[in-house]
């Protein structure tokens, strides 16, 4: 299963007990600051789904100067779906799904180094200037755990890519000095 599950986030936030949507979507944002926040449109669609499944019910209305707005809680299959998730160990990706690997790949295929190696230097520039931001988050005095913890997970992952198109980088040109001796 790759990326955030939205449907196991959203329970997550409801174990702590019931929230209307805007409440989950500020909840979510605030909580996974690397993600991509979550649109109210989506909350509302994955908790229609939610509770057409049966692992969340509607718990009450209220109406706070705007429209009904209606709180919903975790059922107890919600709660067994969501231990379910949480002590599932998820598999390594063993495949690339990364547009910056497709870019540098179809560069490549259209025998263009040159466009190949200015699309690397800048992406790696635009790497670096992340980790530097992320770095910064770090050494902030007001981050939370959760802060530095999503810092860490997106820091290694970006020095990861930066190895990688490093080590690219010089393959593209001894390939291009290997064409064009």
């Amino acid at each position: 299963m790759g990326g955030v599950s939205t449907p196991h986030v959203l329970l997550g936030l409801l174990a702590g007990g019931s929230r209307h949507g805007y409440e989950l979507k500020r909840a979510h944002d605030e909580r996974l600051p690397r993600a991509r926040p979550l649109a109210f449109g989506q909350v509302y669609a994955t908790l229609g789904r939610l509770e057409r499944d049966g692992l969340v019910a509607a718990a009450g209305q209220d109406r706070v100067g705007g429209p009904d707005r209606t709180a919903y809680a975790l059922t107890d299959q919600g709660r067994v779906t969501l231990d379910q998730w949480l002590s599932t160990v998820e598999a390594p990706m063993p495949y690339v799904a990364s547009t910056l690997f497709a870019k540098v790949v179809v560069a490549l295929l259209v025998a263009d180094a040159d466009r190949a190696r200015s699309y690397l230097i800048a992406q790696r520039a635009a790497h670096t200037a992340r980790l530097r931001e992320l770095t910064t988050v770090k050494g902030d005095p007001a981050a939370t755990l959760s802060d530095v913890v999503a810092a860490d997970f997106a820091i290694a992952h970006l020095d990861a890519d930066l190895r990688w198109l490093h080590a690219t980088l010089g393959r593209v040109a001894d390939w291009h000095r290997e064409v064009h001796p």
